[in-house]
């Protein structure tokens, strides 16, 4: 699945879309002091007051909201597993019965429960439906619109979110001219910010997979082992996050633990290269062979094939591991690196790295940014000094 396919459902969930039709919509409320099934409630999505489509469209859509490899992980399922969740939920996607779709989806529920203790009340949401994926590219000069070439696919979405109680309130009354005191027990659903969920089959090249699920995290590079494993029974990902600390695993065990920004600025620059001239649908990967050129352009020394293998080696067991070149790096043309330091916090790109360098002056270590414009604190322009 790549980020295109991924924005493309994402577009569909709004109010009236004609690429996207939801028929049943399961919600399960679970209490967290006795982690059981409180209360199930299914219905027919059409059924929904307006406001409330609105509301849960919004939660579907959050939820895939992200990054690949951050928060949205593409996984393939576990090929021996009790009771596996692909045999489920692919009967629940060909179903025509709603009643067997929600048995199926309570199934799931189930699983949720076995040795996890939720902080707060918990609402697990499922919703069936369709939704049209274009067969090619659109011509845009052709008189023929996306939607006359358009293939169904069917899926499942679920969202978990969390519960929070409402606070305490003053009112005034309108009508008695007096304030009151408001208490409301009712707990509000957190639909703005799902916790995490999936999205079954997933896509490639434009067409459903049901031997892979995406899943759905809340919080970058933080997905829960136990929903991927014991849930959906699926095989866990690496994050982006991961990813990056082994490439930089990697070029230590390469070129040492101690390089100038200029070096890495390098680095960050060809990778960046790498990405934006790469032609394929599929995002780009960097092998060894890859990281072994772009430290010899950067001017690493002594970079040999024999030392990069045994570094990939060394770091994941596996001398032809493939790294995302979208995983290894910071966003290039943001303030996306930190440099942290006891007297200040640094932001700058991946990109203007090359401006930044550790020096020693009078015996003591700074940082010295080369820049071309006044500094300006707190409305007062620093002068300059002539070391």
């Amino acid at each position: 699945m790549i980020k295109k396919e991924v924005a493309h459902i994402r577009k569909q969930f709004k109010m009236d879309h004609d690429l996207l039709n939801i028929y049943d919509i399961l919600n399960v409320y679970i209490m967290k002091e006795t982690n059981e099934i409180y209360h199930s409630e299914r219905q027919p999505f059409e059924l929904l007051e307006r406001e409330k489509q609105e509301l849960h469209l919004g939660n579907f859509k959050k939820l895939l909201t992200g990054e690949l490899d951050q928060k949205l992980f593409e996984l393939k399922f576990q090929e021996e597993a009790e009771e596996p969740a692909q045999v489920m939920l692919h009967q629940g996607l060909v179903t025509g019965d709603p009643e067997e779709w929600q048995d199926l989806m309570l199934l799931l529920v189930d699983k949720m429960l076995v040795d996890v203790k939720y902080e707060r009340d918990m609402v697990v949401t499922f919703v069936r439906g369709q939704y049209y994926l274009p067969t090619k590219d659109r011509n845009e000069q052709a008189e023929v619109s996306e939607k006359d070439e358009v293939f169904a696919h069917p899926f499942i979405l679920c969202t978990v979110n969390s519960t929070e109680k409402q606070r305490k309130t003053l009112l005034f009354d309108y009508v008695e001219r007096e304030y009151k005191y408001n208490v409301n027990v009712d707990p509000i659903i957190k639909l703005s910010t799902p916790e995490q969920g999936f999205f079954y089959p997933s896509v490639t090249d434009n067409y459903s997979d049901v031997n892979r699920i995406l899943y759905c995290t809340g919080k970058s590079n933080f997905p829960d082992p136990h929903f991927i494993e014991q849930v959906l029974n699926a095989e866990r990902s690496v994050t982006a996050l991961e990813e990056r600390a082994i490439f930089e695993d990697i070029v230590k065990e390469v070129a040492g633990e101690q390089l100038d920004a200029s070096t890495i600025a390098h680095v960050y620059e060809e990778i960046y290269r790498v990405i934006e001239t790469n032609d394929d649908e599929e995002p780009p990967k960097l092998d060894y062979k890859d990281v072994e050129d772009m430290l010899t352009v950067s001017g690493v020394e002594d970079v040999t094939t024999e030392k990069v293998e045994r570094a990939f080696q060394t770091i994941v067991d596996d001398k032809n591991y493939e790294l995302k070149a979208s995983s290894v790096m910071p966003k290039f043309t943001s303030k996306s690196i930190k440099i942290d330091t006891k007297v200040a916090t640094i932001s700058v790109s991946p990109q203007d790295l090359k401006y930044v360098k550790q020096v020693n002056y009078q015996g003591k270590r700074c940082i010295m940014i080369e820049i071309d414009e006044d500094v300006v604190i707190e409305g007062f322009t620093l002068s300059t000094e002539t070391l």
